[in-house]
């Protein structure tokens, strides 16, 4: 299946739209990761274990968006935003990763 960000794909022709699609991934994290991070960022490092985990939400995001558009018959995703959303929490954050596009066939 083709993702793109744009409106249309290079050297093919849109048959049909079919719709909004979207795919949506949590990622929770505690306070203990909280704390290492806030170290990591003092001294100067990258905290690599949030970046990880927010790749696999974003996969998991887009994976979700990808299957709902093959339900529809599509065979690509135009317009595709991703977006992240910080929900907060008593222990932690709760981060939101929202992948959508519009559905289409291609021929």
């Amino acid at each position: 299946m083709i993702l793109t960000s744009s409106n249309t794909i290079q050297s093919k022709e849109i048959l049909e739209y079919k719709g909004l699609v979207t795919g949506e991934s949590l990622i929770g994290s505690n306070i203990y990761k909280d704390l290492f991070s806030g170290v990591r960022d003092v001294v100067g490092g990258r905290t690599n274990q949030y970046e990880e985990e927010l790749q696999k939400a974003r996969t998991i995001a887009l994976e979700s968006m990808e299957k709902k558009a093959e339900s529809l018959g599509a065979n690509a995703i135009v317009g595709l935003k991703i977006s992240y959303d910080n929900l907060g929490g008593t222990m932690g954050n709760t981060i939101l990763v929202t992948a959508y596009g519009t559905a289409v066939r291609y021929e």
